[in-house]
């Protein structure tokens, strides 16, 4: 979410002026909504889209729902919220599949959008949803296109079509239409038709993208539109839409350090829905798009939803299972940290998972500074030490840690760690998983946590005295074993470690008790 770090840090801004206020006066409406309207056209998003946008936050803000709210600053966040939500499209709008396969989808832009690419992410994300998608090289101008599709589909494991050489030989349309016989004889159940594309719009472009659509009548055309151009963007769309017209828009390159605000600003002036987003390189970096979840980003308030969705992918519900019951049990291995961290690994990015907790804003340069290879490591470090060592970490004395640093390329200091924040690790969820709350390292206990499962250690001098004199302490013990309470013997502590004698009735702090209590308490 690279894309919109500026326009979130500049509303995060704007909304923590509000919360001094007890109640927001028709001025404080009006500075507020005039810094979303710079940083709204600060982040490129177009200026009606902006006048619209703004326009109905200073209404809805003016209105009794904020004068009538206990916290009038949370209630012009939920409406900025909702006007987000609005302009990207509302609800979300899934793929339309044929009642009668295959169900075709062509893909359009401008050269340069990611449309080759992305046909790739397009076809990995189908069979992962049980299709049978066959990408078609249709784009037979660009160099090399026709190869890098077929280098995508083997990455990806897709079928790709590819009759022609490309490099400027060949008819796209007869490429497409053969393709439509290929796929109903080879029974594929869905085509992803690649097109060319040009640095501009122009009258060819357009031309052979209405003569592919007219050629298969493609039941999905996805308009590929590169986030980080600018207010080229819409009039891209508005070309586009007129020349060829298209069912939805994917947004790509969501993780450049352009403003990108003019791929807001799409759905609302074409009013055709975002259907998908390319948040990175890898093909896995693909993703419905849900204006939801983007509106919540976008204000830092995090998108818990798809987090846990990818968590459910990457992990294994019957794995889970085992390792909890290894924690109970006190049998949880350095093999089962190694597997636990592998799975991390498989849900993506972890400075993504980080950025989608709400509040990541706040963390930007923590988020900046963090090292994705330090999982690497931790593998290397781990693979390096026998099986005996993994089961058992207490065999780990000073000779064998110097062998597992130069085995794993690191340093002693990084064994230790890493046997440091396994052992801190096993103990916090070994408390978790019998009910408890863990220890925190470095913070301590959490005040008023109750720990289940753990049993109060029993005091060994059960309130014997403790007096450095021998014959006082033998005569204070005599006292107490006759049941009488010897004089200046503590009494049971209560709250604050005050005692309950000094002539208080039934046990309670004395006068003096309760006055020093009170000048604790600065009262």
């Amino acid at each position: 979410m690279a894309t919109f770090g500026t326009l979130s840090d500049r509303l995060a801004d704007t909304f923590k002026n509000l919360r001094t206020k007890g109640k927001l006066s028709p001025s404080d409406v009006d500075g507020t909504v005039r810094e979303i309207r710079r940083a709204l056209l600060d982040a490129d998003v177009a200026l009606p889209v902006v006048k619209d946008f703004t326009a109905k936050v200073r209404e809805r803000a003016l209105s009794d729902e904020v004068n009538k709210a206990l916290n009038p600053a949370q209630q012009v966040v939920q409406i900025v919220n909702e006007e987000l939500v609005a302009i990207l499209g509302g609800q979300q709008r899934r793929l339309e599949f044929a009642k009668r396969p295959p169900t075709v989808i062509m893909l359009a832009g401008l050269q340069g959008a990611g449309k080759t690419t992305l046909a790739g992410k397009l076809g990995k994300w189908l069979a992962k949803d049980g299709h049978t998608p066959l990408l078609v090289a249709a784009d037979l101008q660009r160099p090399n296109a026709v190869t890098q599709l077929q280098v995508v589909g083997e990455q990806a494991g897709v079928a790709v079509f590819a009759p022609e050489p490309g490099n400027g030989v060949g008819n796209p349309v007869k490429v497409a239409k053969d393709a439509m016989k290929f796929a109903e004889t080879k029974q594929y159940d869905t085509v992803v038709i690649d097109t060319a594309g040009r640095l501009g719009v122009d009258a060819e472009l357009m031309k052979q993208a209405a003569d592919i659509r007219k050629a298969t009548d493609p039941d999905e055309v996805l308009f590929v539109i590169d986030a980080m151009i600018g207010q080229d963007a819409v009039a891209t769309a508005k070309a586009f839409q007129d020349g060829v017209d298209f069912t939805g828009v994917v947004l790509s390159k969501l993780d450049g350090d352009a403003r990108g605000g003019a791929a807001l600003s799409v759905a609302s002036v074409t009013g055709r829905p975002i259907i998908f987003a390319s948040t990175g390189e890898g093909l896995d970096d693909f993703e419905p798009f849900h204006p939801d979840r983007m509106a919540s980003r976008i204000l830092d308030l995090g998108d818990i939803l798809t987090l846990i969705e990818q968590a459910q992918e990457a992990f294994d519900e019957e794995e889970a299972r085992k390792v909890a019951e290894k924690f109970a049990t006190d049998s949880f291995t350095l093999d089962d940290f190694l597997k636990q961290m592998q799975q991390l690994r498989n849900m993506g990015s972890i400075k993504k998972m980080m950025g989608m907790l709400p509040g990541a804003g706040q963390m930007k340069q923590q988020l900046d500074n963090f090292d994705e290879k330090e999982i690497v490591r931790t593998e290397a470090i781990i693979q390096s030490m026998t099986k005996s060592e993994r089961t058992n970490p207490k065999l780990l004395n000073g000779s064998r840690r110097l062998r597992i640093a130069k085995g794993s390329g690191t340093t002693v200091t990084e064994v230790n760690q890493l046997v440091t924040r396994f052992e801190q690790a096993a103990k916090m969820m070994k408390t978790v998983a019998k009910g408890g709350v863990p220890n925190v390292p470095g913070m301590g206990p959490i005040p008023g946590a109750s720990y289940a499962g753990r049993k109060q250690q029993k005091n060994k001098k059960k309130g014997g005295s403790r007096s450095g004199n021998p014959a006082k302490r033998a005569a204070e013990n005599a006292a107490l074993a006759a049941g009488v309470k010897p004089a200046g013997a503590p009494g049971g502590g209560s709250g604050f470690g005050l005692g309950s004698g000094g002539g208080a009735k039934d046990g309670g702090p004395s006068e003096d008790e309760m006055a020093a209590l009170q000048k604790f308490l600065g009262r």
